[in-house]
């Protein structure tokens, strides 16, 4: 489980997650520097501890490098939420009281996942009257050269 991002990596991130592209540590600086003052060495540490953390791929590209994300923000809450949840000493209280902190709209998403991934099981799942060998896709038959 990744531990939680410090402030100034989220916000790094952010920008590489919004921007789904290889980004420059210079690209990253001049986004900051539009809400804060922040050296460029600072904003080049940071990507470089996430690279070392593995939260990000680089590439170099003349001089400096490119660097891109290894995973998505979604990737990243879910490991969160799970980790938060599978460390309760009481996982189900953990979640009926994580579900009366949602509003109406998360609740919504929450039942939309569920039905997805639901669905995404039933049609993973094998149908419930075939042997194993219809199961797996085989059904039995050797496959035969065309023109034998």
């Amino acid at each position: 489980m990744p531990r939680p991002l410090g402030e100034l990596e989220d916000a790094v991130m952010t920008r590489v997650w919004q921007w789904n592209r290889p980004v420059t540590v210079r690209e990253v600086l001049e986004d900051l520097q539009q809400e804060r003052s922040i050296a460029y060495t600072t904003v080049m540490t940071v990507m470089d501890n996430l690279h070392q953390k593995g939260w990000v791929r680089r590439e170099a590209e003349g001089r400096a490098y490119r660097y891109t994300a290894v995973s998505t923000r979604a990737a990243y809450s879910a490991a969160l939420m799970n980790e938060a949840w599978s460390t309760s000493d009481s996982p189900a209280a953990a979640l009926v009281a994580f579900f009366g902190m949602m509003s109406q709209e998360q609740r919504e998403a929450l039942r939309d996942a569920i039905r997805i991934v639901q669905h995404d099981e039933a049609e993973a799942a094998p149908a419930p009257d075939a042997g194993p060998a219809e199961a797996e896709g085989d059904s039995g038959e050797q496959p035969t050269a065309p023109g034998r």
